[in-house]
């Protein structure tokens, strides 16, 4: 292929080719020459110019295939506008030639289409530059079009539309030639020359003024015409040109030169509506009915004409837009009605046209009003929707009062009223819905009226309008939960007071089954109570049904409905009324058979109607029982449920026989039994109903094979059976599109209705399947043939197997014995159950049976492959393929195949061979993989040969997508085919007629599966391998350019698949321009195509994609699209506006993750621009009050101009003003700021640094920091916080509760001791207080309560008088929630109200803990350095805090308690839910217990760690704050707590309640820690750690733990666990701070006991003392009985956790192994030195006997910590954890333990061993250099100073010792020498001589000749100096502790070398500082020894005449530098120097 990237043909090459080949190579030249023409210079163009047109044009003649032709065109367009223009006119006139031509045979087809697509080509680019040709241009090629046939027509028609773009206005002249031809075109018989004369029509109109004015009537009628018999892309055309066209004649402008030759009226509003309403009403007939529809004898306007003209309606208010339609709403609104209105009863006839028109109607308003609008104007909208229904109501009104029953035209204005009430109801509660709480506003506004409207609607003759209006107040409800509550009670009052009206009863009762419906999307829920109102109002329905008989219809009805709709409220709510409905459904079937029949034989017509609603009702009440409430499905309740169900059972049986005896008045009410028992029946499992499964199945055969309906409407039945692959491809109707909601009509026939919601008035509370619009039930008649095949699946499936084939058998002989349309409706129905059988057994993995049960389900599936329905072809090969997978035998498979092989051998038909051919696709696909090879050769030669049969492009399509199944399921098999195939779908790509696009989709499909197949490989680099890569994006690259959307969107997917496996291969500019360009493009599938595809992309490559996209957008000439404005907001923009638009679930998810992902990987990068996006999208929610709030807040930033701009963006002079984003997508971009900020945490610091921010900033501008952004964010949370919106204001304050809690530490530069976010109080304060009024939601109120907290607790605010205005709004909250559970909101379910409560108590709990944590950290003493004004201002709000809690703490802390003593009761196991108290907890009702426990659970934590805070600051020891004076209405605790005891319960003693508090905390603390549930969050867990913490910091609590001994084991291994399972430090340095905590309450208590023994036994002897602490006697530790056991697994656990060189099993022996030492973490290291401190206290919790057995443990961890970390580190500091261990060991060696007579022998013994260990570790084998001297060093001397005498003082040991200082002492690291001299000082000090003497005969003579070197080498620096100082300080010990009679030597050595280091007057002038500093150190240090020895002092000085001499030099030199210092210094400070020099020189 490379040969073919080049400027000319490279024609040697392209001649050795093949003819496959040869196609491949053109079109790759082509696409390479494209790219390259417009990237070479103009003069290079030009000088082979000649010959590449002649290269071109001889291309024309071998006739090029549909995409090479369009490439080649566009070529030859592209050469020519660069190159020289000369020859375009002979060019021309070959192509005229070549079309003039009389050669008519196939093979000339492809020439003659390709110069006609030239020339369109041509025209387009080069325009008027052609001059006068295109006259005689267009007329040839117009005459060709005569006889042309139809891919010649679809391609004159797209060449007549680029003809006339390029030439705009001058191509006047043919425009009505034009014209003409375009009009016969619109109504060819093919679809595709439809759509391509509509797109020319489209082009002409822009120029084209008669087809606007003159001619609009008759292009409309045109249009009308062209809707019959279309499809979906010529609907979307045609009414794309009908809208646009009528759109036009509007607002067209006349110009003058036009008006002056005709007059050219305008055309009002009013015109264009009746058009279009002709259209709809009368469709394409006009006024000559010539059409067919009069011969049928139906006059009314069939479906297609009529959703196109729906469609057309959409298009032409989107055209004038928004603000258009905004003005005109009223009159479009009155119109859109009317089509459905009496005047107009062609539209309405029958209920099936009614149903179809309010659906066509419906669309149309939902499309435009949902669409087009922004929120405040859909709100004006629905007023005007709401004076409407109050218009129509009026009407009705007046009818219905008028009591003279002559004037009643009743029933004619009912009906005629009724449908537009209903689109009138249904399009305003689609548009509250859509609002959500935004909608408030609306409803409040008293002048509307809504619900009285609504309301009064409910009582509407016409079951539709009530219906409808009920389902409206189930939106309502949905929108604005706070409605929910007020309007259940509305509507159950009136149904209690108007029981009597049946229109009451009925509409009533369904407004009150929605809003039940409702409940499920409100998280808030409604109060418990009403569940009992409706049981009882349901329960007194069904009882007085049969005291009137007027009414008894109705009341059965409405009883049953409320008790279904109940049921959906789930557990909670049904469990208490479960026992009264099991009785109804009991009482509603006769008891037994002989029952049966005596009422069988009593009924008359009447009775049997109420009798059957009342059972059908039950039946449906049962169904919404068992599908919503799973979990009460005991045992014992399907014992109860299944007595009547065989009576029921009995009941369908005998049905047939009422029916025959009472006629038609029952038909519909025993469908609807029928359909109600198989849908319960469905439901419940099988062996439920095993006696009568043969009696159900002879009923569902003969209601399958003798159905009422006339026609087979396979589009119900089937898409559940067939796979949904073969179904996007075989059934273009099936797919999903936008216009889904009125396509369906059309997708079921013409005979049959669509779903409605009268067909079932139950569904009324049940959730749509798609999305939120209204639920659509099908009729009866239908709905009972789904449920029967649902239900024959099951029941076939569980019958015995004679049984099973008796009924198969029955059902294939129906079928014979029917004939006609009749034969196919059974067909249908059986093919549909048998599949629905196969399916089930296939799903439960179970068999068909015996060999002879195969024949019949084979003949009934063999019979249906070969049906003319496409849908049943497509179940039927699925059944075919389940058959063999039920059969699962390999020769029954290899038969099948052979019996579809010799069909699609023999079968000439298109419907034999599609079948078969998907048949085998289909085997593939249940069997694939398994099937032996030669299988798959065979299967894939014969599709190979059906897919290149080009006359027949079902055949064709049919065939590629069972190879693309075949692909899919072979895998690797498919390897040696994929080449063939690879070259079979390029060839058909090149060739297929572009007009058959769905061949081109299962072409796409097939290359998908392809791509799939070859997965990774494709990335290799072999040649075959390129090939097949190069073919591949060969295919992809003609299917882009297919003019099919679904051919492009399969393209995208296969590029995405290719961008998955081989990412270098794909050119990502050229795709994501693709994507770009179909953003918005009509079509769903293309759409989520193009947002699959970018998801995959942005994960890899964000910021390239989004760089291409603009990149493109700035260069594209026109706009890419006309809604995605990409150039000025790039991608993200416009995908942000695209999630406003759209309203497809999977679509919108896609988008958000999409933006997501771009926001992961760019955000920090792109921070100014993805900030701005955000805040232009919730700029929107700034109402104008809100704004100046914000304003008059921040003068000094300058903001005024952004507000400005916010409330002027509404008129920013585009004609189509964008309209405000909707709330869902503020609430997404709200998310998004959240987002940013978070990414931003983990990127620069300098985001969350001011100064550092502008410091970098002004280095460079194009840094961007958050923190420069915070005024934004402020804003941007405020906006959200204070919006309309419920999830809005959620949002906002979540962004702002993350903005306080990062932003909240940062400094303010300008302003010390402030920080940044102090300036915005105002906002934060502005923000929170709408969120506490009376009538937020209380989820709102909850999370401002969140935020109250952290502000308060940021401590931004240091001023008490500012915190107050936040601090009163906890403190209103607080007052609020003390009267308890009862007295707040009744809008609600009460366990909202116990969130509401806890999220105060939370609140209250966090601010208290901080207060108590600043006032402790202010109370330990300030370190020098924090000696700013900081310290100043915020230690007033320390203190302050606290005091501000302390007003409220008396209520908090009763509060806290009975919170917690509720979540002590709620975490109970199930086992003692009988000892909970009955009406629930202090917080919480018995009933919503469930609901109420997720709230316990996040906030519990908090509240008990305040409850142990202030317990600890009473210290358990003072009376509660307002004990007695109790002043609330009620007692808030239950009285067990003892407060208010004014039950009389005994009171308690204050021990008594201390210890209960005690446990409760301890209990809680324990139960959550030790079964630490997968979502306990860290914050509880280490708030519970604090809390124990808190508890035991006082003494009480401590006494409590210490003596119960088993008590602290449990703490302890519930904390061991806790460590085991959670991996953060900070949770187990928590935990290891309560372990020491226990072992020191441990401790205390052994010590008390210890004292009070000592007290008691006085007199006694101490040896009968018994001993305390662990391990009394014997010494041993019991474990799991033992607290020091128990203690030392944890220690150990968390040692060995961070060393596990320590684990003597891990390293293979106890011994000391040489391992490197290491660095700990900073964690790592508190953690080993906290776990150390732990081990050096046990020792004193045991007794002398338990010590000895613990010690070689605790010495063994604590030596292997300092051998495993003592690294050597600079300046010889000891590293944390090796100062840790010396620690422990100091504490463990001067244990008294060690001195203690039972103890003392083997604590010798075992410290000895402990300093050989610490000794061995000098190991001479190498490790030396490793270790830190030092730290083993201070060890020894610790053991030295530390232990009794005896330990060290062993000659062995001591030599050994010894011997390491000696060694030391050489080493030349001068740090090193230093620390030994420090601790030779402290052993030589040491009191007792037999330590330190022989330390000092040993190492003294080294020490001071040490010295004496020194004195003679100079000391160069510090260290060295350093040295000499410490050594020094030595010899002077040395010389205090000697005896007298030697210490004159000492004295003598001491002296000379500090002398030598004196310097005389001149010395001292040129010394450096370092000698200078010696020379001042030594004379110090003579001027002390000189008079303390005295006499020694003067002999060696006589001795010594010298040293003396250098003596006095060196004491004048020193007066001489002092008094030159010093010459005006202060007298006091000589005569002080003076004084003292003079004493020494006296004494000399």
């Amino acid at each position: 292929m490379e040969l073919a990237h080049s400027l000319l043909l490279n024609e040697e090459a392209y001649n050795q080719l093949g003819e496959v080949q040869k196609a491949e190579f053109i079109f790759d030249w082509l696409r390479y020459l494209e790219k390259l023409l417009l990237a070479t210079s103009r003069s290079d163009v030009r000088e082979k110019q000649k010959t590449l047109v002649e290269q071109l044009l001889s291309l024309l003649n071998s006739s090029p295939g549909p995409p090479t032709r369009k490439l080649l065109a566009k070529n030859l367009a592209i050469l020519y506008s660069i190159g020289d223009t000369f020859s375009v006119y002979e060019t021309i006139d070959k192509c005229n030639d070549l079309i003039r031509s009389k050669d008519d045979s196939p093979s000339y087809l492809p020439t003659k289409l390709a110069a006609v697509v030239c020339l369109g080509s041509l025209y387009k680019k080069l325009g008027r530059i052609l001059g006068n040709t295109f006259t005689d241009t267009v007329g040839n090629i117009l005459k060709a079009m005569k006889s042309a046939e139809s891919q010649g027509r679809y391609e004159i028609m797209l060449s007549l539309q680029n003809i006339l773009s390029g030439l705009g206005a001058a191509a006047t002249p043919c425009h009505r030639d034009v014209y003409k031809a375009a009009r016969s075109c619109l109504t060819d018989r093919s679809m595709a020359v439809r759509c391509a004369a509509a797109k020319c029509l489209l082009e002409l109109q822009n120029e084209a003024i008669f087809m606007w004015s003159t001619d609009l009537d008759s292009v409309a009628t045109l249009c009308f015409k062209s809707f019959e018999g279309s499809n979906y892309d010529v609907r979307i055309s045609v009414s794309k040109l009908l809208g646009t066209v009528l759109a036009k004649a509007i607002i067209s402008k006349h110009p003058g030169a036009a008006a002056s030759r005709q007059s050219v009226r305008r055309v009002s509003l009013e015109e264009v509506l009746e058009l279009l309403g002709t259209g709809f009403l009368r469709g394409s007939s006009g006024f000559l009915r010539a059409s067919g529809d009069m011969l049928k004898g139906t006059s009314s306007v069939s479906r297609d004409v009529r959703v196109g003209v729906t469609q057309a309606y959409v298009v032409f208010v989107s055209t004038l837009g928004g603000a258009w339609l905004e003005k005109n709403f009223a009159a479009f609104l009155s119109h859109t009605l009317s089509l459905v209105s009496q005047s107009h009863p062609k539209a309405t006839q029958t209920q099936i046209d009614a149903v179809c028109s309010r659906r066509c109607v419906s669309f149309i308003l939902r499309a435009t009003v949902g669409g087009l609008l922004g929120e405040k104007a859909q709100i004006a909208a629905a007023k005007d929707i709401c004076q409407a229904i109050w218009k129509l109501k009026k009407v009705m009104d007046a009818v219905m009062s008028d009591g003279n029953l002559e004037t009643r035209l009743g029933s004619a204005d009912v009906a005629a009223s009724q449908h537009m009430l209903v689109c009138a109801l249904q399009e305003l509660g689609n548009l509250i819905h859509s609002l959500g709480t935004t909608a408030a506003p609306l409803l409040q506004d008293s002048s509307a009226g809504v619900l009285d409207n609504i309301i009064s609607v409910t009582l509407h003759p016409s079951i539709s309008v009530r219906l409808a209006a009920a389902w409206c107040l189930h939106c309502i409800a949905v929108a604005l939960p706070s409605y929910l509550t007020p309007l259940l009670d509305r509507c159950l009052e009136r149904l209690t007071v108007l029981k009597s009206s049946p229109e009451a009863v009925t509409g009533f009762s369904f407004a009150v089954a929605a809003l039940l419906g409702a409940v499920k999307h409100c998280p808030l829920g409604i109060p418990h109570g009403k569940g009992k109102i409706i049981m009882t109002l349901a329960e007194d329905l069904l009882c007085s049904a049969a005291q009137n008989s007027r009414l008894s219809n109705q009341r059965t009805q409405a009883g049953w409905l409320l008790i279904a709709a109940l049921m959906t409220l789930g557990p909670a709510f049904v469990s208490h009324h479960l026992a009264r409905v099991l009785l109804l459904w009991k009482c509603v079937f006769p008891v037994s058979p002989k029952d049966l029949e005596t009422e069988k034989s009593r009924g008359d017509s009447f009775t049997w109607q109420v009798t059957l609603e009342g059972r059908a009702g039950a039946l449906c009440a049962i169904k919404s029982f068992v599908s919503h409430c799973g979990d009460l499905l005991t045992e014992e309740v399907i014992q109860h449920l299944l007595p009547p169900l065989p009576c029921a059972v009995d009941l369908l049986t005998l049905l047939s026989s009422i029916l025959k005896t009472y006629g038609s008045p029952l038909k519909t009410s025993s469908v609807v039994y029928r359909q109600r028992l198989y849908e319960l029946l469905i439901l419940l499992p099988p062996e439920t109903y095993e006696g009568y499964l043969c009696a159900v199945l002879r009923e569902l055969a003969a209601d399958l094979t003798a159905p009422d309906i006339q026609v087979a409407a396979s589009a119900f039945l089937l898409p559940r059976l067939c796979h949904q692959d073969d179904l996007l491809i075989l059934s273009p109707l099936l797919q999903d599109t936008d216009h889904r909601f009125i396509e369906e009509q059309l997708l079921l026939g013409n005979g049959i209705a669509c779903g409605s919601l009268e067909y079932d008035p139950y569904s009324v509370y049940k959730k749509d399947v798609e999305g939120d619009s209204v639920p659509k039930p099908l009729p009866p008649t239908l709905s009972v043939i789904s449920s029967a095949v649902k239900l024959f699946g099951v029941v076939c499936a569980h019958v015995g197997e004679a049984q099973r084939l008796l009924i198969l058998e029955q059902l294939l002989d129906s079928i014979k014995h029917t004939k006609g349309a009749r034969q196919q409706v059974v067909q249908l129905h059986v093919v549909s159950s048998v599949s629905s059988f196969l399916k089930y057994v296939a799903g439960s993995k179970g068999h068909l049976g015996p060999e002879e049960m195969r024949r019949p389900v084979l003949a009934l599936v063999m019979g249906a492959l070969e049906s003319p329905s496409p849908l049943l072809r497509c179940a039927a090969a699925e059944a075919w393929a389940r058959l063999a997978q039920v059969v699962d035998d390999g020769a029954f498979t290899a038969a099948l195949a052979q019996v579809s092989f010799d069909k699609l051998k023999s079968a000439r038909d298109a419907v034999t061979r599609t079948g078969h051919s998907l048949a085998l696709g289909s085997l593939h696909r249940y069997l694939g993989g398994i099937s032996s090879s030669q299988h798959l050769n065979s299967c894939v030669g014969i599709l190979y040969t059906l897919s290149q049969d080009s006359t027949s492009p079902d055949v064709q399509t049919w065939a590629l997508h069972s190879l693309s199944l075949i692909i899919d399921s072979a895998g690797p098999l498919y390897y040696t085919h994929a080449e063939p195939t690879l070259s079979l779908i390029i060839m058909l790509l090149l060739n297929v007629p572009p007009t058959h696009a769905e061949v081109h989709q299962s072409l796409g499909r097939c290359l998908n599966a392809l791509i799939t197949t070859l997965g990774p490989e494709l990335q290799g680099n072999s040649t075959s391998v390129s090939t097949l890569r190069t073919s591949c994006l060969l295919g992809c690259a003609v299917m882009q350019d297919n003019p099919d959307c679904l051919v492009q969107a399969q393209a995208i997917s296969c590029l995405q698949q290719l961008h998955m496996f081989a990412p270098r291969h794909v050119n990502l500019s050229s795709l994501v321009s693709c994507l770009c360009v179909n953003l918005c493009s009509p079509y769903l599938l293309l759409r989520r195509a193009v947002l699959a595809c970018l998801r995959q992309l942005v994960q890899r490559e964000a910021a390239e994609v989004s760089e291409h996209a603009v990149m493109l957008a700035k260069d594209s000439r026109e706009e890419l699209t006309p809604d995605a404005n990409i150039r000025e907001v790039g991608l993200e923009g416009a995908l942000l506006t695209l999630l406003d638009k759209e309203t497809d679930g999977r679509l919108c998810h896609d988008i958000k993750e999409t933006l997501n992902h771009m926001l992961t990987s760019m955000a920090v990068d792109k921070l100014s621009f993805w900030l701005k996006l955000c805040k232009d999208v919730l700029a929107a929610s700034a109402d104008f009050t809100t704004v100046t709030c914000v304003d008059t807040m921040q003068e000094e930033e300058g903001d005024k101009v952004d507000d400005a701009s916010v409330l002027t963006i509404r008129n920013d002079g585009r004609p189509h003003p964008s309209t405000n984003p909707r709330w869902a997508t503020r609430v997404f971009a709200a998310e998004c700021v959240c987002r940013i900020i978070n990414q931003c945490e983990n990127a620069h610091s300098a985001h969350f640094d001011i100064a550092l921010a502008q410091e970098m900033k002004k280095r460079d501008s194009r840094n961007d920091f958050l923190v420069l952004h915070l005024a934004d964010l402020i804003r941007m949370a405020f906006m959200a916080a204070t919006d309309h919106s419920d999830q809005l204001r959620l949002s906002g304050l979540e962004t702002l509760l993350v903005v306080i809690r990062r932003f909240a530490t940062i400094p303010e530069p300008e302003f010390p001791g402030h920080v940044i976010l102090e300036q915005y109080q105002a906002n934060v304060g502005a923000a929170l207080r709408p969120a506490f009024t009376s009538e937020t939601p209380p989820d709102v109120t909850a999370k401002a309560c969140q935020v109250c907290s952290a502000w308060i607790s940021s401590g931004v605010v240091s001023d008490l008088n500012d915190l107050r205005r936040v601090h009163q709004l906890l403190v209103a909250s607080l007052t609020k929630i003390q009267v308890g559970k009862e007295a707040l909101s009744h809008l609600y379910n009460e366990s909202a109200s116990t969130m509401e409560i806890l999220a105060v108590l939370k609140a209250w709990a966090e601010v208290y803990i901080i207060a108590v944590e600043r006032h402790k950290n202010h109370k330990q003493p300030l370190k020098t350095t924090c000696s700013e004004e900081s310290v100043g201002n915020r230690s007033i709000s320390s203190d302050g805090l606290l005091d501000l809690v302390h007003a409220d703490l008396g209520t908090l802390s009763r509060l806290w308690l009975a919170a917690l003593q509720d979540f002590a009761l709620l975490t109970l196991p199930s086992e003692f839910a009988s000892q909970l108290p009955v009406e629930g907890g202090a917080f919480y009702t018995a009933e919503t217990s469930e609901n109420a426990k997720s709230h316990y659970y996040n906030s519990w934590a908090f509240i008990l760690h305040a409850t142990a805070l202030w317990l600890t600051s009473t210290g358990f020891v003072a009376a509660d704050p307002d004990e007695g004076a109790s002043n609330l209405s009620r007692p808030v605790t239950p009285t067990s707590m003892c407060q208010g005891s004014s039950s009389g319960a005994p009171v308690k003693s204050p021990e008594d309640v201390y210890t209960e508090r005690f446990h409760l905390i301890l209990g809680i603390s324990v139960e959550f820690l030790c079964s630490l549930r997968s979502d306990a969050t860290m914050e509880s867990i280490t708030a519970c750690l604090h809390a124990l913490q808190a508890l035991l910091d006082v003494p009480w609590p401590r006494s409590k733990i210490g003596s119960d001994q088993d008590l602290g084991i449990e703490l302890l291994n519930v904390l061991h666990r806790v460590i085991l399972t959670r991996e953060s430090p900070s949770i187990q340095l928590a935990s290891l701070e309560v372990v020491r905590q226990i072992i020191c309450a441990a401790q205390e208590h052994v010590k008390e006991k210890r004292r009070s023994a000592e007290v008691d036994d006085g007199a006694a002897e101490k040896e009968t003392l018994p001993e305390f602490g662990e391990g009394k006697d014997t010494g041993g530790l019991v474990p799991g009985k033992s607290l020091v056991f128990a203690t030392l697994e944890l220690c150990v656990c968390i040692l060995v956790r961070q060393l596990p060189e320590l684990n003597p099993k891990l390293t293979g022996s106890p011994g000391v192994k040489a391992t490197k030492p290491q660095m700990l973490s900073e964690d790592g290291s508190r953690l080993v030195s906290a776990a150390l401190v732990t081990l050096s206290e046990l020792p004193a919790v045991c007794s002398p006997e338990g010590s000895i057995s613990i010690l070689p443990t605790i010495l063994y961890l604590t030596i292997g910590v300092l051998r495993e970390t003592a690294v050597k580190l600079p300046g010889g500091q000891l590293s944390s954890t090796v100062a840790a261990s010396l620690q422990a060991l100091k504490g463990i060696l001067s244990s008294p333990m060690a001195r203690a007579e039972k103890s003392h022998t083997a604590w010798t013994d075992l410290l000895r061993s402990a300093l050989t260990t610490v000794l061995d570790c000098w190991d001479p084998a190498g490790t030396h250099q490793e270790l830190d001297e030092v730290s083993l060093l201070t060890a020894i001397t610790v053991f030295t100073l530390s232990t009794s005498p005896e330990v060290t003082t062993i000659p062995c040991l001591q030599k050994r010792c010894i011997e390491k200082f000696k060694a030391t002492l050489e080493i030349k690291d001068p740090m090193v020498q230093i620390k030994t001299y420090q601790l030779l000082l402290s052993i030589f000090q040491y009191p007792n001589p037999a330590v330190s003497y022989p330390y000092i005969y040993s190492l003294v003579s080294s020490i001071v000749e040490k010295l004496q070197e020194i004195d003679k080498r100079k000391p160069e620096d510090t260290t060295e100096l350093q040295i000499f100082q410490e050594g020094i300080k030595v010899l002077e010990a040395l010389v205090a502790i000697a005896e007298e009679q030697h210490r004159s030597q000492l004295v003598a050595c001491l002296l000379p070398i500090l002398i030598s280091f004196l310097l005389d007057e001149n010395a001292l002038g040129s010394a450096t500082s370092i000698m200078r500093n010696l020379h001042d150190f030594a004379l110090q240090n003579l001027m002390q020894i000189g008079p303390q020895y005295s006499s020694v002092f003067k002999s060696v000085m006589a001795s010594s005449p010298a040293l003396k001499a250098r003596l006095e030099a060196a004491i004048k030199g020193n007066q001489e530098s002092v008094k030159l210092k010093i010459p005006t210094s202060k007298h006091t400070k000589n005569s002080g120097k003076n004084s003292s020099i003079q004493l020494k020189t006296n004494f000399l």
